[in-house]
């Protein structure tokens, strides 16, 4: 009856979160909306079945079900050209204005040293090539410890281009410490990405063990940001348990093996997570980054759980689905992620023709305790439920109050976005990101609190959290003394901060922009789902539903199986209206089959 039933599914594809380098977190969106704000990345519970949609095409290419929230991968990094593939060149002697920057450097006097290291570098003192590579690298660590750190970024980045440069290696170090310093969307592991295993192998020694590890989780995120993952899995492996990158590396080596169509060592590094928690390893956010793992493995398993077969139809693996839903109620309560689980979970509750327990999870979220939810697909499956006992008369009822509710939130979104229609609307929406944020943007109360949570994936708080940064390193730029902030160094530091917050603000609005276009899709998906259910009532209600949909209904003597019974560790206690905490998550609802088979 399970198999029958699934082929009128459309199957879910799953999505395994993506972590920040300093935080990993979900990313809400219009169509899901969590409470409270998340980041990254975006993770999306089971796709919604209508009653009679086609079977999904396999992925293509061999790519893997479950879907990553990560921005699209970038191209790796092109081959440096012939003239910097070259021997080094030699530093000789030093003329008079080398050496007195040089002096001004090792007494730490970085104001000054800066302005002399610069005209070096620019040929002014007629050094030879090698002391003005060696003055370019001191000029940016000079920028470093004057806390300029986006213009000695800037400067590190020209050396970590050029593999024949005199500093090549020891610019990797400095671009370890700007990775703490500098949010992700400074894209720090593309640089690190110029990097291979033999040099980083060079601070594999007892005084720098750390900064080994943090190197080869920064490099595996580069692989991984650009889907070589097996490299990425060898690279996250070295990152030792003594680390305090090793649950990020865990984290991103469960998503990697994932992406490869290994479910069982996806995980057991998920697994690994949580042991090294318990066991009092130091992470940020320990109990989130828990309850993280838990989800992950329960998606894992959901995703892994069904399967096409060589006709194309669907299976399922009850096994890989009770793991699942095993490992979702493990998330804790107080968690930030307890109603996505407890939504995700009732799609396996579906699948697995437990209509009592998906309607009990459904109940729970639409709870006046989360006034901030945002479900409205749970409705869609609510509705499905009732389709498939035959109870078409609740299950219209259910798609009305549905379609009332959700298509003037839609076309209020719709009007909203289509204020930024046309080119080059980055910087116009990344300008509504921040009313949104600060309360300030005109919005109906309708979408207010459904947008303004949008806007508070975590991933989007990262990129205003990049431009502050450059907003903070401009302040100090201005209260620079005349003599550094007028130099020739000081225009070419405020052209760089310039160009950073430019291109910072342009990818914020941009990313904004298309997660606002594409959960309003998925709302709209939502709404078309409805519109195919009323479809296929008025179909069963004049007997032309499709065989393949009519023999997947549940007949009355198997929905007796969803009757709610007490056990030792339960009593029946009827609702009557009122919600009460610690019940949240323990509701059943007895649905009976009408059909008449």
């Amino acid at each position: 009856m399970r198999k029958l039933l699934t082929k009128s599914l459309l199957l879910a594809k799953v999505s395994i979160l993506s972590v920040a380098l300093a935080a990993t977190a979900t990313s809400p969106s219009l169509a899901q909306q969590r409470k409270p704000p998340k980041g990254p990345t975006q993770p999306k519970p089971p796709k919604g079945p209508t009653t009679a949609p086609t079977a999904p095409k396999p992925p293509a290419g061999g790519s893997a079900d479950i879907e990553l929230d990560e921005p699209h991968p970038q191209p790796g990094h092109t081959k440096p050209a012939a003239a910097d593939m070259g021997p080094p060149p030699t530093a000789g002697q030093m003329t008079e204005q080398a050496a007195q920057a040089k002096r001004l450097f090792d007494g730490e006097k970085w104001e000054d040293a800066s302005l002399a290291l610069y005209r070096v570098s620019k040929g002014e003192t007629g050094d030879d090539e090698g002391n003005k590579q060696l003055a370019q690298y001191h000029l940016a660590i000079a920028l470093y410890r004057l806390k300029y750190y986006q213009a000695a970024y800037g400067i590190f980045s020209e050396i970590a281009d050029k593999p024949n440069h005199l500093k090549f290696n020891e610019t990797l170090l400095w671009l370890s410490k700007l990775a703490t310093d500098l949010p992700e969307p400074a894209d720090i592991v593309e640089r690190v990405g110029k990097y291979n295993d033999d040099q980083i192998k060079k601070f594999d020694n007892p005084n720098q063990r750390e900064l080994f590890w943090q190197l080869n989780y920064l490099l595996g995120r580069y692989k991984y940001k650009n889907r070589q993952y097996e490299d990425a899995l060898r690279l996250f492996g070295k990152v030792a348990r003594d680390s305090k990158y090793y649950i990020k590396a865990q984290f991103f080596g469960g998503i990697s093996n994932v992406q490869l169509r290994k479910s069982v060592p996806a995980v057991q590094s998920f697994q690994r997570i949580v042991g090294a928690i318990e066991e009092g390893q130091t992470v940020e956010d320990s109990e989130r980054m828990r309850d993280l793992a838990f989800l992950s493995m329960a998606r894992t398993y959901y995703s892994a759980s069904v399967r096409l077969d060589e006709n194309g139809q669907p299976t399922i693996d009850s096994t890989k689905l009770s793991a699942a839903v095993k490992y979702w109620n493990k998330v804790d309560v107080a968690s930030e992620y307890w109603l996505d689980g407890l939504f995700e979970e009732s799609w396996a509750y579906f699948m697995a023709g437990d209509y009592a327990h998906a309607l009990g999870n459904i109940h729970t979220i639409q709870a006046p305790y989360f006034p901030n939810s945002f479900y409205p697909e749970a409705e869609i499956l609510k509705a499905v439920i009732y389709f498939s006992n035959c109870q078409y008369e609740d299950a219209t009822v259910i798609v009305a109050k549905f379609q009332q509710k959700y298509q003037p939130m839609y076309d209020d979104l719709a009007k909203v976005l289509k204020k930024f229609s046309g080119d080059n609307q980055e910087e116009a929406f990344y300008k509504f990101l921040k009313d949104v944020r600060d309360d300030k943007a005109e919005l109906s109360p309708r979408i207010k609190i459904v947008v303004k949570n949008a806007m508070s994936d975590r991933q989007l708080l990262r990129h205003l959290q990049y431009v502050q940064v450059l907003d903070d390193e401009g302040n100090r730029f201005k209260k620079a003394k005349g003599a550094f902030r007028d130099s020739a160094l000081g225009n070419d530091v405020k052209d760089a901060l310039q160009l950073a917050r430019d291109i910072a603000v342009r990818n914020a609005g941009q990313l904004a922009k298309e997660r606002y276009e594409r959960n309003l899709a998925e709302l709209n998906e939502h709404l078309r789902d409805g519109a195919k259910i009323l479809i296929d009532i008025t179909a069963a209600q004049r007997n032309q539903l499709d065989q393949a949909i009519a023999g997947a209904q549940v007949s009355v003597q198997e929905s007796q199986r969803n009757v709610v019974k007490p056990d030792e560790e339960h009593v029946i206690w009827p609702f009557d209206g009122e919600y009460w905490r610690d019940e949240l998550g323990f509701y059943r609802q007895t649905i009976t089959s009408k059909c008449g088979r």
